[in-house]
């Protein structure tokens, strides 16, 4: 065979190892859709109880997304840990599809799943005085993508070194709501003082939230629109990296 011949068939293997995995986590979600009302209600309720309380529905509204988002990365990157449990994740880590496909398919798979969560509270835009015209659409859903990849990825740096569930949540909600917390998302750098405000710069989801907000032409007080994109996609790039890394290390050491 060919180098080109090999090096089309790996990249057919890859493809298809990705875009399976990418499927199987889609229908896993669609036959638990109470997964839905869990990830969407709670971040809705604490949108509407903060917004009306504070009789500005706008403020929050970027950071609720996020949040919507993040909650899905936890819920969906345990699917991980059940994988190991079934013996799913072994006979992947044996196979010969490439470690970065399957990586790469059970990310993408959960933040398309966390994406369409996210997109489900567009629909009450309109409460937060947000109008999202055609033009601005596409970057609004392009944005919140962006944002569930990054997050995914931290969920499966961290699922993958897990045995426990309970643990694994534990951990996820230790770290990333504080990080939604001093993200921009309940108060604006700009009131932040001291080392908070010196951790919202250094806080990547600070710029996932910066980021919503220029796209959906909120006010905003944190990076700028180039700054916030650039950062979060560099950080989802070394999320994906990261994953990979860990993958292949898992598999060498099973391998042995």
């Amino acid at each position: 065979m060919s180098s080109c011949a090999k090096r089309g068939h790996r990249l057919n293997s890859f493809i298809l190892s990705a875009a399976t995995l990418w499927q199987r986590e889609l229908v896993r979600f669609w036959r638990q859709k109470s997964r839905v009302l869990s990830v969407v209600a709670s971040p809705l309720i604490f949108w509407l109880l903060m917004g009306y309380g504070s009789n500005d529905l706008a403020r929050y509204y970027s950071g609720t997304l996020v949040l919507t988002v993040m909650f899905s990365a936890i819920f969906s990157t345990i699917s991980i840990i059940e994988d190991r449990r079934e013996g799913f994740l072994l006979s992947m880590l044996v196979s010969p599809a490439p470690r970065t496909s399957l990586v790469l398919g059970k990310i993408l798979g959960s933040a398309t799943l966390g994406w369409i969560q996210g997109l489900l509270l567009l629909v009450f835009a309109p409460l937060a005085g947000v109008r999202i015209g055609l033009a601005d659409f596409v970057p609004v859903i392009a944005a919140m993508f962006l944002i569930s990849f990054t997050l995914t990825g931290l969920g499966f740096a961290i699922a993958w070194k897990m045995d426990s569930t309970a643990a694994f949540h534990g951990i996820m909600m230790l770290l990333l709501v504080p990080m939604w917390m001093v993200s921009g998302a309940l108060f604006p750098m700009a009131t932040a003082h001291g080392a908070v405000k010196a951790l919202m710069w250094a806080n990547p989801m600070t710029y996932s939230v910066s980021l919503l907000n220029y796209t959906l032409r909120l006010p905003n007080t944190g990076p700028g629109a180039a700054e916030s994109l650039i950062v979060t996609v560099l950080f989802g790039i070394a999320l994906l990296l990261l994953c990979g890394m860990i993958a292949s290390q898992k598999a060498t050491r099973s391998a042995a």
